[in-house]
């Protein structure tokens, strides 16, 4: 069975994004090292998997970035989840991404569905709102969190709709140059 590992930047008050998604405040904290295992992550998933908004927004920057994470994020397959009845991908960017996999049925269902089938990791990044449903619903087998070391005062909360406490395990740490740092967390 394939694991879904979410990886997302977060500030050190817990947020994902400002309060009116903004995610500038990442730009200050990123460093080589970051990218480098950023990339590490990209190249192991089978299948990235994201909400309409993300999928969208990435789809009109990655066809054309012209930096090493871009054929990672390129190559790989996409699903992307909508409650929208129809949702029409074929103009989105180019490469893969008008060939992405749309979703519109149950999150649980669909999710344990693409766990089942053969093939390396699901990676979900992005999307404060479709992550936030995919942690409420105990679907995340790891989490890789990329801790920049800024405080927002206020935002999105990755954790906001728990239904109860998530009790994690550290199951590595890796601290780079500008002082962010890559963790990586299981449930306990």
């Amino acid at each position: 069975m394939r694991r879904l590992i979410l990886k997302m930047s977060i500030s050190l008050d817990g947020f994902v994004a400002g309060p009116n998604g903004e995610g500038d405040w990442m730009v200050p904290s990123r460093d080589e090292g970051g990218r480098e295992w950023v990339g590490e992550t990209l190249a192991q998933a089978g299948l990235h998997l994201m909400g309409r908004k993300s999928f969208f927004s990435m789809a009109g920057y990655w066809p054309t970035a012209g930096d090493a994470l871009a054929v990672h994020m390129n190559e790989i397959p996409k699903a992307v989840f909508t409650r929208q009845d129809a949702l029409d991908v074929s103009s989105a960017g180019s490469g893969n991404w008008p060939q992405a996999e749309v979703i519109r049925g149950d999150l649980v269902a669909e999710v344990n569905r693409l766990k089942q089938q053969p093939g390396k990791y699901i990676l979900a990044q992005g999307g404060v709102e479709f992550a936030q449903h995919l942690a409420a619903a105990g679907l995340i087998d790891e989490y890789r969190l990329v801790v920049h070391p800024v405080a927002l005062g206020s935002g999105q909360a990755l954790f906001a709709r728990l239904p109860k406490p998530l009790h994690l395990q550290l199951r590595s740490s890796t601290v780079f140059r500008s002082g962010a740092m890559a963790q990586v967390f299981r449930p306990a």
